[in-house]
């Protein structure tokens, strides 16, 4: 899962905890202490979903069928289908508040090292509403690609992803659920998930 499942399941915290989620693939090591309470339980929250999805059948699944060759990529490419996936699923409103709120609490807190060049790129080109056009999440593929080091893997990934759509939305419809009726964070307060 991505930046905008991530945002989605944690929509029920408050802005840390949204925040820890959204910028936990930035965070190293397993000490969380100079961060706010709420923002390590988000990237605790983060690292759970990640492992849960990791390790869920359908993605065992979907990883066995991937070329070979690319295997060992197709983990990274699959994060960002599973947001075009969920981009599409959510409602325009339930999307646009959510992706508001999401840029809101980036544009307010800086990302960790790792995020911090890319975050402002994220929120300025709209990337977590335009997940919902699959050329795009192609694109976005592809360029992650090219700042990893030895040939493209993940732009290789892209022709099978687009041959595949079908059978990637259907796993998507058997993940997503299960992935929301385990991790999904319910609402505190009915104030927490407006803008």
């Amino acid at each position: 899962m991505n930046f905008l499942a991530h945002g989605w399941l944690a929509r029920g915290g408050n802005n840390d905890f949204l925040y820890g989620n959204l910028i936990a693939d930035g965070v190293k090591g397993a000490d969380l202490s100079a961060w706010k309470t709420d923002q390590a339980a988000g990237i605790r929250h983060h690292r759970r979903v990640d492992a849960f999805v990791d390790g869920h059948p359908v993605v065992s699944d979907v990883l066995a069928r991937s070329p070979r060759r690319q295997r060992r990529y197709a983990g990274i490419a699959l994060d960002l289908v599973w947001d075009h996936f969920a981009a599409r699923l959510l409602a325009s409103d339930e999307r646009r508040l959510l992706v508001q709120r999401c840029y809101r609490v980036l544009a307010t807190r800086p990302a960790p090292a790792r995020l911090a060049s890319m975050m402002p790129i994220l929120v300025e080109q709209d990337w977590l509403n335009r997940y919902a056009d699959f050329s795009f999440t192609c694109r976005a593929i592809e360029g992650i690609g090219q700042r990893l080091s030895g040939p493209n893997r993940l732009a290789e990934l892209v022709p099978w992803l687009e041959e595949d759509y079908a059978r990637l939305a259907r796993d998507f419809a058997r993940l997503w659920p299960a992935v929301n009726e385990v991790l999904g964070v319910p609402p505190r307060d009915a104030s927490l998930t407006r803008p």
